[in-house]
């Protein structure tokens, strides 16, 4: 079989390098292999891509040739199952087409007003000249989001407790140390509360109990007049007449949970420190804001030209993931003068793709006037994934940095501590900027 290049190095190396150095590793290897290389040598090859042809032969046929991976392991520990990223074939489709509605169209829309209060509320507690938290505060306000959208409730014992799990939960993958767990089964050992994992697991089981009975008190009540999306999911049928059943609801409520407001804290978290590191980027934003009177509405804000390409370019610089979700070839294929046979592993190298220099020169530069230039095809340009694994709250994602940002910097200023560049490290199967990042609100 003529495969692509083969990474020389001994396997440990080659993951302690993934863990710890996880842009460097996909960097150098891009630097020294090309477009396309295999992460050593195995009867099932590994194969990284960063052609832009190559990727959109892999993503439009992703529903035929292809099945997507991920589906055992840590991420099923993390999500359960029945997650919609590790459904196949019509039962994906199935739940998918469930799960759209509330990220599209007016229900979309509805949300604006909540991004904004809970923005503004979360941030009206900073105190003048006084050091903050950067990813705390973007969590708080992310994960207050997401919950009012998912389960329509903002107080109560029972949210907070969920939110305090929550970001217990995710916040145990902030160093890379802990990210072993991840990358080597063998060390994902329960011996109690005294260990990562037991703690894990217990913090799991708990946020499982809290979700389980809040499913049990809505069908027991009948309670299905809400606009959330836990009330949706409830209501919906498939074409058979079928509803999700509540370990479906279960798990794809925690897929909602996590991937709804982790990853866009993240986005959020990199928006501020761009803008505040680039002087002209955030005199541009500030222009622009000030043109808007009193009346604009937010929807209208959404689509400022400027804080689109500002958004855009900072999920462009550092995506949250390195990687699409790999997809595992089902027919043998013939892909950039290679032969690949059923069941090699393909991960479209999102960083790679957007750190080309043929496509975006001088790609380390923070410049969002990229976007205003020119457009970009799906598959030169794909933070969110892509085929039909997109992810399903894009839409919202998008939407929340913006008035995220609108509503920080129309009534704050920030600067940053030091004029250091900051450097992006991995959290979990994530890169995002430290966790100690902080900023400190001037007069």
């Amino acid at each position: 079989m003529n495969l692509p290049p083969t990474l020389s190095q001994p396997r440990l190396l080659r993951l302690f390098k993934l863990i710890f150095y996880p842009l460097d590793y996909l960097e150098d290897n891009y630097q020294r292999y090309g477009d396309i290389f295999v992460a050593g040598k195995s009867e099932t090859p590994f194969v990284y891509i960063s052609n832009p042809q190559g990727i959109q032969t892999i993503l439009t046929r992703d529903k035929t040739d292809f099945k997507t991976g991920g589906g055992s392991g840590f991420l099923s520990t993390l999500l359960g199952d029945n997650s919609l990223l590790f459904l196949q074939g019509e039962r994906h489709r199935r739940e998918r087409k469930l799960l759209m509605p509330p990220f599209h169209g007016e229900r979309l829309k509805s949300y604006a007003n909540l991004i904004y209060s809970i923005s503004d509320k979360v941030t009206d507690k900073l105190q003048i000249n006084r050091s903050f938290n950067v990813r705390d505060i973007m969590q708080e306000i992310t994960l207050k989001v997401i919950l009012k959208a998912v389960f329509g409730i903002t107080e109560g014992e029972r949210y907070q407790r969920l939110q305090e799990l929550l970001k217990s939960w995710l916040s145990f993958f902030d160093s890379p140390a802990n990210a072993i767990l991840i990358f080597f089964p063998w060390l994902r050992k329960n011996w109690g509360n005294w260990t990562p994992w037991g703690r894990f697991l217990q913090i799991k089981a708990e946020i499982q109990e809290l979700i389980y009975t809040e499913i049990r008190e809505r069908r027991e009540q009948k309670k299905y007049e809400g606009t959330d999306i836990l009330t949706l999911l409830m209501l919906a049928k498939d074409e058979e007449g079928k509803p999700l059943s509540d370990q479906e609801l279960h798990d794809e409520l925690i897929t909602l949970l996590i991937a709804g407001h982790e990853t866009t804290a993240s986005a959020l978290t990199w928006a501020l420190y761009w803008i505040h590191f680039c002087p002209d980027v955030e005199d541009k934003l500030r222009f622009h804001f000030s043109n808007l009177n009193n009346n604009t509405d937010l929807l209208d804000i959404v689509k400022l030209p400027y804080l689109d390409a500002v958004c855009k370019e900072t999920l462009r610089i550092y995506p949250v993931l390195l990687t699409t979700f790999i997809r595992v070839l089902q027919t043998p294929l013939e892909l950039m003068g290679y032969q690949f046979k059923p069941g090699t592993v393909f991960a479209p190298a999102i960083y790679l793709v957007h750190h080309r220099e043929d496509i975006y020169p001088n790609s380390q530069q923070f410049r969002p006037e990229r976007f205003l230039e020119r457009n970009f095809s799906p598959y030169e340009y794909f933070p969110f994934g892509g085929g039909s694994r997109r992810c399903i709250g894009m839409e919202l994602a998008k939407m929340e940095m913006k008035i995220v940002l609108y509503t920080i910097l129309s009534k704050h200023k920030l600067k940053l501590p030091s004029s250091r560049p900051l450097k992006a490290v991995r959290r979990g199967l994530t890169v995002a900027p430290p966790s100690n990042f902080k900023m400190i609100l001037s007069n």
